[in-house]
């Protein structure tokens, strides 16, 4: 299913998966093919398989991963680089796990009808890490609710994160692609 030109940011390409194949390397097999996405967009069957490859290894962070990636094929990819404020400016005193567990709501430019701002659910997975740090800036990746509603946003723009009225980190986007 991979197209043989595919080559991911480390240099890895399918042939180099199917040499840790032959070797019984199963699990490091499976963690090159969901890093060979860089390359190209999979299509949802493609993260299917290797949803079912993760669970059939009991690898439960894996299958989670794959289960992002294939959201992203079906409704496309928000990457920023998020800023959450220190506990002593009024952030989070807890980390953000970064497996797209926490739903915070999103200020993306959009307004209500009486001119509030109009928030938006989006899940956080965190790169590369297990979970951002109160007062950290990392990488995340934003799986949103309703990803048409998120089209407008381009590299460069900032948004906010809330739970809550509380404004609690800024991101910075620097990749928003085939929303629908």
């Amino acid at each position: 299913m991979v197209p043989a030109d595919v080559v991911n940011e480390a240099g890895v390409t399918v042939v180099d998966v199917g040499e840790y194949l032959d070797h019984d390397e199963w699990e490091v097999a499976l963690d090159l093919l969901v890093d060979l996405n860089t390359g190209w967009r999979p299509p949802a069957a493609w993260w299917d398989l290797l949803i079912n490859s993760a669970e059939l290894m009991l690898l439960a962070d894996a299958a989670a991963r794959c289960r992002w990636g294939r959201y992203e094929s079906i409704h496309g990819i928000v990457r920023a680089e998020l800023r959450l404020l220190p506990p002593t400016e009024g952030g989070r005193r807890t980390p953000i796990p970064g497996k797209g567990i926490l739903r915070p709501l999103w200020d993306v430019g959009r307004r209500t009808a009486a001119g509030d701002p109009d928030l938006l659910v989006a899940r956080i997975w965190a790169e590369p890490a297990p979970a951002l740090p109160p007062g950290a800036t990392g990488p995340v990746r934003l799986g949103p609710l309703s990803p048409a509603l998120w089209r407008h946003l381009q590299p460069g723009m900032t948004i906010t994160m809330h739970e809550g009225r509380p404004v609690l980190g800024t991101a910075s986007i620097i990749e928003a692609s085939n929303l629908h």
